[in-house]
């Protein structure tokens, strides 16, 4: 099976599908100097327009891997993370603290999540 990449770029694409697997990251795009609640609600609501451009959603989603910048986030994190699941729907997941690329950034996500019908994409 083929490698489809969306809006491929010389150092990243915003998704790469293989084998009806989709693979992408997230960052907080609008107000940077928001507080982890909202740079987390931005994020996720991103992950949502993502997700439906692979026809698939949240429920979808087989693991992510959450970078945070300060383990004191992490409260607010999953109080959002937490609202944004219905339940038992959450994926595995892993929480890392790292230093990110942009210093206005609290969180980063990768997601690994199961893609709709790819011959339409």
């Amino acid at each position: 099976m083929q490698i489809q990449r969306i809006n491929p770029t010389q150092r990243w694409s915003d998704i790469t599908l293989h084998n009806g697997v989709a693979y992408f990251v997230e960052v907080p795009e609008g107000e940077l100097m928001a507080d982890i609640r909202q740079q987390t609600r931005q994020l996720l609501a991103q992950v949502e327009a993502s997700l439906a451009r692979i026809q698939s959603d949240k429920r979808q989603i087989l693991s992510t891997t959450i970078y945070l910048t300060d383990f004191a986030h992490l409260e607010g994190l999953n109080e959002v993370w937490d609202a944004w699941f219905e339940e038992g729907t959450a994926p595995s997941r892993a929480c890392v603290k790292v230093e990110l690329a942009n210093p206005d950034w609290l969180v980063e996500m990768a997601f690994v999540a199961v893609a709709g019908d790819q011959s339409s994409l």
